[in-house]
């Protein structure tokens, strides 16, 4: 194979996927409150593109914040507004590696009942749920329950392998 690169002859692009994980900081003006979400880019080995993001929300914010458990929902953000959050570290994975990421997204869309929870099942903790699947180390201390920005600099000090900077 090298020696056709070297020809300048084509060869079939490696097929991998990037996870990036975000933060969004939130806002009063905006409605939102502060939202942790992962976005996956590459190619699968039959050249097939992916470019998609997956967050986990409470359907209602009023449900979630006033009577515990609350019906759930997967969201994904505009493409035009990832650029204007905070992009804390990327890990590549295997095709393979990807499918099970996916896999994982449809188990916690299609849980049964109400599985949005505050304090136990939040979009930090699906996060988490997706970076421990990556082989990082991860946990949801209560200080960081609330707060996806400062989880996600937390899990880059728990991770000095990936070489990234906290974000401020």
């Amino acid at each position: 194979m090298l020696a056709f690169a070297a020809l300048g002859v084509a060869t079939p692009a490696l097929a991998e996927v990037t996870v990036h994980f975000h933060s969004f900081n939130g806002s009063v003006l905006w409605g939102r409150y502060p939202h942790t979400f992962v976005v996956f880019e590459g190619e699968l080995e039959d050249g097939s593109r992916v470019n998609e993001n997956f967050g986990f929300s409470a359907r209602s914010s009023a449900q979630a914040i006033t009577s515990g458990p609350a019906e759930h929902m997967i969201i994904t953000e505009d493409e035009d507004t990832i650029p204007d959050t905070n992009r804390h570290f990327s890990v590549t994975v295997s095709p393979a590696q990807y499918r099970r990421l996916r896999a994982e997204i449809l188990a916690w869309r299609n849980h049964p009942g109400r599985f949005y929870d505050l304090d136990e099942n939040n979009c930090i903790h699906f996060v988490s749920r997706m970076a421990a699947m990556v082989g990082l180390r991860t946990d949801v201390p209560s200080q960081y329950l609330r707060r996806p920005k400062a989880w996600l600099n937390y899990i880059t000090r728990r991770n000095p392998q990936l070489g990234a900077s906290e974000i401020d």
